[in-house]
């Protein structure tokens, strides 16, 4: 018979990063992730702030995590004592949320509910509303509300007819201009796009929106320097913001070709994705790996690892 011990660690870890970890019971992620799942249906995303979205969401795969922690660590003492029976396993369940155990299962319930659970999808994707940026005039919310019917159906032209419309009835309409400026790169009018999105940063300069969107243009006209200098303008207004650090990680990265100053910069939207507690984080791992792979073939292994520790993080 196994005694299985379990004591109780306190400890903090730097932030880190795995590639190699053993894997939990496949069924029973799918089971804890389902019941996650079924916990970020009921968030609402109406008229709110995205951290307070993001933070529900944390709360549910929270809520799940310490029971794969001991489903994986019970995987472990099978394995162990395999063949073994009189062996004594002892089991080291961390509560410690700073704990990389903690880390390690909290981290692939969310990269498989990132895949998998479309309310996590809808909510880390959703766009925060404020009823200041809406308009009062009822014909531009009216033309506005024919212009959202339109994109659903990915009917762009009709969008950007009505969109048009509406800031005409109401050049103030900041969302107006905002999804209007969306539609126009979704056509390939770039340069609309743009002209949009300065529309409305001209109504409010505080714009997050806009001001991540002329970044993302940019790229899409393949100006990436213009796309960096966009970012840094981003910046100015949201210091610190994770997105400006992700976003000009993959310009380096992707565009640029310069893995140093990509590395760099998605290490540190890493790192305040999971400060956060975003599930954003776990595309920042992703690009993480990616670079991780061009650098070891560029003979640059030990370069990755020294940029990764300036950042405070731990490969293993």
């Amino acid at each position: 018979m196994i005694k299985k011990t379990i004591t109780i660690l306190f400890s903090v870890l730097l932030y880190s990063l795995s590639f190699s970890q053993e894997k939990p019971n496949e069924k029973v992620l799918q089971e804890l992730s389902d019941n996650a799942c079924k916990c970020t249906d009921s968030i609402a995303l109406s008229n709110r702030k995205k951290e307070d979205i993001i933070k529900d969401v944390h709360e549910c795969i929270d809520k799940y995590t310490g029971a794969l922690q001991i489903s994986t660590l019970l995987q472990g003492a099978e394995k162990a004592s395999k063949g073994n029976e009189k062996k004594e396993i002892n089991l080291t369940f961390n509560t410690n949320k700073n704990s990389q155990q903690y880390k390690d299962s909290y981290n692939e319930l969310e990269r498989y509910l990132m895949q998998n659970c479309e309310s996590v999808k809808r909510a880390t994707t959703t766009s925060e509303t404020n009823h200041d940026k809406f308009s009062k005039n009822k014909t531009a919310l009216d033309l506005y509300q024919n212009a959202i019917d339109a994109s659903k159906q990915e009917n762009w032209k009709e969008a950007i007819q009505n969109y048009e419309q509406a800031v005409k009835a109401d050049p103030k309409f900041i969302y107006a201009w905002d999804n209007l400026g969306i539609c126009y790169r979704r056509v390939g009018e770039y340069d609309k796009a743009l002209n949009a999105y300065k529309h409305s940063l001209a109504a409010d300069p505080t714009g997050k929106m806009p001001l991540q969107n002329i970044a993302i243009t940019y790229v899409y006209k393949k100006e990436y320097q213009k796309a960096i200098d966009a970012y840094n303008d981003f910046d100015k207004v949201y210091p610190g913001d994770p997105e400006v650090y992700y976003g000009m990680g993959q310009v380096y990265f992707t565009h640029l070709k310069n893995n140093e100053k990509g590395l760099d910069n998605i290490c540190k939207a890493y790192r305040i994705y999971s400060e956060q507690k975003s599930p954003y984080r776990s595309d920042a791992e992703k690009m993480i790996g990616y670079i991780y792979k061009s650098m070891k073939d560029e003979g640059k292994a030990d370069k990755f690892k020294e940029i990764l520790k300036s950042n405070n993080i731990q490969f293993d």
